[in-house]
C-alpha cells in the first residue's frame, strides 16, 4: 500500500473527526448565547453538526463526479450509525426511547429512505431531486423549533447538559464561537479533500469499486462523530442523546448531504444498480426495523444491542465476501435470507404483540 495514499487518508479522517468536534461546539455555544433552546440545539447541530464530515465528503465527491462514493457515503453511514453505532450504545446501558420519536422521527427517516429509492429508479438523483429532499429539511427543522417550545424543563436540561451550552451565560465570547465554526469549516474542507482522494486511491489499488469504499471504510470514518457523541451520551446515562443523535443524523444525511449534493454536481448523482437492488433495500430495512424495537418498552435492550451490532458484522461480510469474489457469500447470503432475518422478524412481533396487551391490559 502506497504510504502517501495511507497518509492522506489518515490525515483526512483526523482533521475530518477534529474539525466536526470544534464545528459543533462552536455552533452549540453560538446558538445558546443568541438564546436558542438547548432542546433545539440537541436534536438540530449536534445531530447534524456530527453529520458534518458525511456532508463534506458527499459534496466534495459529488463536485468531482465521484458519484458512487457520494452515495455510498450516505447510505453506508444510515446502516452504521443504526446497527454499529446504537448497537455499541446499546450494549453499554440500556437506551430510553421518547415518545416523539416513534410517532415523528423514525417514520421520517423510513420515509426518507424509500424516498430515496424511489428518485433513484431512474439511476440518477438530479437537482430537483435534491431540492425537494433539501426542502424537507427545511420543513422539519422548522418544526422542531416549534416542537421545542412545548418541551417540559427536565428535557430541555437534559440536553442543555448533553451538548454543554448554558442559556443564562453572560459571556458569549462571540468572537471564540464565531472563531470556532470557521475553524472547523476549514478542517472539514481539507478533511474530505484528502479522505475522498485517499478513498479512491485506496480503491483503484485494491481493484474494488469506489461505491465499495465509500459503503465502508469512508462511511464509518464520517461517522465517528456520530460514534463518539451517541456512545459518551450512553456512558453519562443521558436519556435519549444517543438515540435521538443516531436517528436525527440519518435524517440530515439523506435530506440535506444527498440533497445539496445532487443540487451542486453537473450532472446529478448517479445511483449505481447495486446500490439500488442492495444496499438502499437495507437501508430501508434497518430503518424500519428501529420502528418494532423502539415502540418495545420505548427501551434498546442490550439484547437488541447485540442484535443490531451482529448484523452489521454481518453485512460488512457480505461486502468484503462479494468484493474479494469469497464462495461463502452465498452461503452467508441464504443463512441471511432464511434463517437469521426471519428469526428476528418473529421475534420483534412477539415483542410488538406483548407490549400491545400490555398497554391493553393497562
Amino acid at each position: 500500500m502506497d504510504p502517501i495514499t495511507l497518509g492522506f487518508f489518515i490525515f483526512g479522517l483526523v482533521l475530518l473527526t477534529v474539525g466536526a468536534d470544534v464545528l459543533v461546539k462552536g455552533a452549540a455555544h453560538l446558538a445558546g448565547s443568541l438564546g436558542i433552546s438547548p432542546l433545539v440545539v440537541g436534536l438540530t447541530v449536534v445531530a447534524f453538526g456530527t453529520s458534518a464530515p458525511e456532508l463534506a465528503v458527499s459534496t466534495a465527491s459529488a463536485w468531482k463526479g465521484q458519484a458512487d462514493i457520494a452515495i455510498g457515503n450516505v447510505v453506508g453511514s444510515n446502516i452504521f450509525n443504526v446497527l454499529f453505532i446504537l448497537g455499541i450504545s446499546a450494549l453499554i446501558i440500556p437506551l430510553a426511547v421518547q415518545q416523539q420519536l416513534i410517532r415523528l422521527d423514525v417514520p421520517l427517516m423510513i420515509a426518507a429512505s424509500v424516498l430515496l429509492l424511489l428518485m433513484g429508479l431512474d439511476s440518477v438523483i438530479g437537482r430537483m431531486d435534491g431540492v425537494i429532499l433539501f426542502s424537507g429539511l427545511i420543513i422539519y427543522t422548522i418544526f422542531l423549533i416549534h416542537h421545542s417550545r412545548k418541551e417540559s424543563a427536565a428535557i430541555k436540561a437534559e440536553y442543555c447538559e448533553g451538548v454543554d451550552v448554558n442559556e443564562d451565560d453572560d459571556q458569549p465570547h462571540w468572537g471564540k464561537n464565531i472563531g470556532y465554526l470557521l475553524l472547523g469549516m476549514v478542517m472539514l474542507i481539507l478533511g474530505s479533500k484528502w479522505l475522498v482522494e485517499g478513498a479512491v486511491m485506496f480503491a483503484r489499488g485494491l481493484g474494488v469499486s469506489e461505491l465499495m469504499i465509500g459503503l465502508t471504510i469512508v462511511a464509518a470514518g464520517t461517522s465517528l462523530p456520530e460514534v463518539a457523541t451517541s456512545i459518551m451520551a450512553a456512558l453519562r446515562g443521558e436519556r435519549d442523546i444517543a438515540v435521538g443523535n443516531v436517528v436525527g443524523s440519518n435524517i440530515f444525511n439523506i435530506l440535506c448531504v444527498l440533497g445539496l449534493s445532487s443540487i451542486i454536481s453537473p450532472a446529478g448523482i448517479r445511483v449505481a444498480d447495486t446500490a439500488l437492488q442492495f444496499d438502499i433495500p437495507v437501508m430501508i430495512a434497518v430503518a424500519a426495523a428501529c420502528l418494532p424495537i423502539f415502540f418495545t418498552g420505548r427501551i434498546i435492550s442490550r439484547g437488541n444491542g447485540a442484535m443490531l451490532f451482529g448484523y452489521y458484522i454481518a453485512y460488512t461480510l457480505y461486502l468484503v465476501f462479494t468484493a474479494q469474489r469469497i464462495p461463502a457469500t452465498e452461503t452467508l447470503n441464504t443463512a441471511m435470507l432464511w434463517f437469521v432475518i426471519p428469526l428476528t422478524m418473529l421475534t420483534l412481533a412477539i415483542g410488538v404483540v406483548r407490549e400491545l396487551r400490555k398497554k391493553a391490559a393497562a
